[in-house]
């Protein structure tokens, strides 16, 4: 006799890790959920390095978008140009 196939939902350690965020965080919930400084988050959200979203002077990071980052391995920094490649050019 044949059973109903089971379906297990697959979770990786991401999902457990922000299991229980809301949709938005701050730079303080980021630091504190990945054991880094508020600066450390802020320099990110600056360089690009993690996506946020400034309104005014508070960066709001949405948890939808800062998690798929970390998992596609994207948290690498834009590409800068240096202010002596500027005045070379």
């Amino acid at each position: 006799m044949r059973t109903a196939a089971q379906v297990f939902q697959v979770t990786d350690g991401l999902d457990e890790l922000f299991a229980g965020q809301g949709p938005t965080m701050t730079a303080r919930d980021v630091a504190e959920l990945l054991g880094v400084t508020k600066q450390t988050v802020h320099t990110w959200l600056r360089d690009g390095v993690i996506p946020g979203y400034k309104v005014g002077t508070t960066w709001f990071i949405l948890t939808s978008e800062l998690k798929e980052t970390l998992r596609k391995g994207e948290n690498a920094p834009r590409v800068r140009t240096s202010k002596k490649n500027e005045r070379e050019g």
